[in-house]
Order: structure tokens, then sequence, then C-alpha cells
């Protein structure tokens, strides 16, 4: 089994830390800043050994270098950014695989919110690292990408089976979900969705991990039946 610590850094992102206890490795997912992983990870005599990054933003890249330079760690990171992520170590696209002790994660080539962005599938494992694509009740903002691609995107996560765990980058739950129910205010799921996130971030809790049968089932933008409905969408929640 793989275990999984969700490290809370600058205003709304999370860092996950992925550990391997039969090999004693490490990997750290998108680390904005060095200080608080390595902390976290040192308090369970766990060392980084690897990094896997999903896109080049520095709230997801900005921990690597003084990381590396504490730990030695392999930096892993998407092939279509390496000219945006200084660095890289090692360079992945669709349908490479990384692994962590005998686990192994499929690189899924993921792009819209930045043009090479890509997420990592551990199958075997029931869960992905989303980076930024899919949200809790959301997806990822259009900055470099089309809403094709993010529909495309949302096509292929929701063909993942319900139980696969998706661990995103921030703490986005309840203003996506306060804007799905404009959209959707009579799905039921969706309303009894908001209503235990409001509870849950009341009490200082974290809301994600979700899966894939919760964003199935409550997401709006994994819910559009077209790329001109995600696209308005997303649209909306921009001006919103």
């Amino acid at each position: 089994m793989l275990e999984v610590v969700r490290i809370p850094v600058l205003h709304d992102n999370y860092v996950w830390l992925l550990h391997d206890d039969a090999s004693g490795e490490t990997v750290a997912i998108d680390p904005a800043v060095a200080d608080p992983v390595l902390a976290a990870a040192t308090a369970r005599g766990w060392t980084i050994g690897q990094i896997w990054n999903t896109h080049w933003h520095g709230d997801h890249v900005g921990g690597n270098a003084a990381i590396k330079a504490a730990t030695g760690c392999l930096i892993t990171g998407p092939a279509a950014e390496a000219d945006k992520i200084g660095t890289l170590d090692r360079t992945v696209g669709e349908g490479d695989r990384v692994r962590i002790g005998d686990h192994v994660a499929q690189v899924m080539a993921v792009p819209a919110h930045t043009a090479g962005h890509i997420a990592y599938h551990l199958a075997g494992d029931a869960m992905i690292f989303v980076g930024d694509t899919l949200f809790a009740m959301g997806c990822g903002r259009l900055f470099e990408g089309t809403a094709a691609q993010m529909f495309a995107n949302m096509a292929r996560l929701a063909a993942l089976p319900d139980d696969v765990r998706v661990y995103c980058a921030h703490e986005y739950t309840l203003s996506n979900g306060r804007f799905a129910l404009t959209v959707e205010p009579d799905n039921e799921a969706l309303v009894a969705r908001v209503a235990a996130v409001e509870a849950a971030r009341a009490r200082g809790e974290a809301t994600v991990p979700t899966s894939i049968g919760a964003e199935r089932a409550t997401n709006i933008f994994m819910r559009a039946r077209d790329v001109g409905e995600l696209a308005a969408r997303r649209a909306a929640k921009d001006a919103a």
C-alpha cells in the first residue's frame, strides 16, 4: 500500500507526499515550496527521492531546486514544458511510466490549463494526481489550451473507475460547489455534497482527495454534454 500525506502550503495549494513502505521510497508531487515538504518527510523518517511535476506554474515547481539541493532527488516533469521547468532531470509524456517502488504510474497528457500539463495515474492503486486539470467539482482555467482539450480531458477522466481517488493541487471545492449549484440547482447529489463541504470547511477540514465517482455525479465540467457547454460554464465561472 502507498501512503499519501497532504501538505497545505501558500494560500490554498496542496503538495502531496507519496510513500511506499516496502521500498522506503518517497515522492513529492508538485512542491510549491520546499521547507514544509522537507519537514513533513523528515517528521516521518522519510527521504524524498523523487519529485513529479504536473505542469510548469510556480506554485507547482517552486520547491524543486531546494528539495533537490537537500536530498539529491530525481525530478520528473512534462517534456512539453521542459523549457519552462529548468530543474527537470527526466521528461515524460503520454504513455510513459514512472515508478515508486513496485508501483507504476502511467503518464496522461491532459493539456488545457497549460499546454503540456500531465497527470500521473497509478491504476493498480486506484489513484491519480491531476495537478490543476480536475478539481473537486471544478476544472482548471484554460490559460494555454482550449475548451475542446478540457472537454476531452473530462471525458477521459470520467472513464476511469468510480473508486479512483483524485489528488488535485488546490482547495477550491467550496467555491466550485457553490458555482455548480447555480448551474445544476436540482442535482440532489450536488446539493448534498455542497452542504457536506460547507460543514467540513467550517470545521477547518480539507475536502480533497475526491473520487472519480463523486466527480461524475457532481462536477458540472465533467457532466457537460458538449464542448460549447463546457466553454460556457468555464467562462461563467471565470467571471463569477
